[in-house]
């Protein structure tokens, strides 16, 4: 069994114009949201084999900040050009090139891709409008290898973001 979470980076800052989007930071609230939604998925007893992130700033940000409170290396996060901005397609082709030796792996991306790609791998005849930044969407397969996984085999487990509730 295979287990997936997929992680839109926290919200960025768009204070300094002329910075190229790749490099763009997390805001102040995507400072809070990302430790604050690693608490959340730690309470669930969480523990990732595996990282990989966007090399984009904001997503790496997003990503070390959740494995700080998850005790994972950041030193073992894998930054992936060809995560940023990738379509959905091109994420499920990253998934299938994973070792098996990883059962259960976080990845960070960017929408539009992102909520595309969930919507496509999960088996539910459900309709994610949007994940928003710093949003979870965890999904377990019936797989024993990462190529085995395509669309619409995702059993989705839950879908959670910052602003779903108080904490």
């Amino acid at each position: 069994m295979k287990t997936l979470y997929v992680i839109r980076h926290a919200k960025s800052s768009w204070d300094v114009k002329t910075l190229d989007d790749i490099e763009r930071p997390l805001n102040e609230r995507g400072k809070r949201d990302a430790p604050r939604m690693a608490k959340r998925l730690k309470e669930k007893d969480i523990h990732p084999d595996l990282l990989i992130t966007s090399s984009a700033k904001r997503a790496t940000s997003t990503a070390k900040r959740i494995a700080k409170v998850l005790k994972y290396p950041k030193t073992d996060i894998k930054i992936m050009d060809k995560l940023y901005h990738a379509d959905e397609d091109i994420m499920l082709d990253v998934l299938n090139k994973l070792k098996d030796k990883h059962n259960v792996v976080f990845m960070f991306g960017h929408n539009p891709g992102l909520t595309d790609f969930v919507n496509s791998i999960m088996s539910e005849e459900l309709d994610i409008d949007n994940v928003p930044t710093c949003g979870v969407v965890a999904f377990q397969f019936q797989a024993e290898h990462w190529n085995q996984v395509t669309w619409g085999t995702g059993k989705m487990m839950f879908f959670d973001y910052p602003k779903s509730r108080e904490d």
